[in-house]
């Protein structure tokens, strides 16, 4: 006996899902039913493809996180290209945009899921992104664009604190303001 519609990639659909209501209702309305509800789906399907609801959230991270690396991958494949300040601040647009910055409240705030993302120290998606900072500004400090006694670890690390600091209040990511900020240190 058939149990409903065929969907089809449902964990797509599922992502998306819980993308479109960290951006409309925020992290705390964040729940399974909440997800399945807006994709349109039994709350079964999601426990069918995930242990529990933290195992689907730390796929999301991941997949966010995953992308960001991607990113900062292609980053140091093209440094010297661009304006370093600029380069940085929309690298941080895209982890604290609505959909990162939600995700990294939950990651503060969900101590299981902090520790099934925990990859050594720090908050686990910001470290990543710090990661792939560095070594940015590492590529752009060897072609002479960052000041050569610059730590480009400890300039990553800066940034993206101070950026998160900018935010987290529920401000809207001022680019302009985290390109001064990088400016400024570079």
């Amino acid at each position: 006996m058939p149990t409903g519609v065929a969907l089809r990639d449902v964990r797509q659909q599922l992502f998306d899902a819980a993308q479109r209501v960290l951006v409309r209702d925020g992290p705390t309305a964040l729940t399974s039913r909440a997800v399945t509800a807006e994709a349109g789906c039994a709350k079964g399907v999601l426990h069918r493809h995930f242990a529990d609801f933290d195992d689907f959230l730390a796929e999301l991270v991941r997949r966010r996180t995953a992308g960001i690396e991607a990113w900062g991958a292609t980053m140091c494949e093209t440094a010297g290209t661009g304006v370093v300040a600029e380069n940085v601040a929309d690298v941080l647009s895209g982890v604290f945009d609505r959909v990162g910055l939600g995700l990294v409240t939950l990651i503060l705030a969900r101590d299981e899921l902090r520790a099934r993302l925990r990859n050594g120290a720090g908050v686990p998606m910001l470290a990543e992104v710090t990661a792939v900072l560095a070594g940015y500004l590492r590529a752009e400090r060897d072609r002479g664009r960052v000041r050569a006694d610059a730590d480009p670890g400890v300039l990553a690390l800066g940034v993206v604190g101070a950026a998160h600091l900018m935010v987290a209040d529920g401000r809207a990511y001022d680019p302009g303001a985290v390109r001064e900020l990088v400016a400024s240190l570079a």
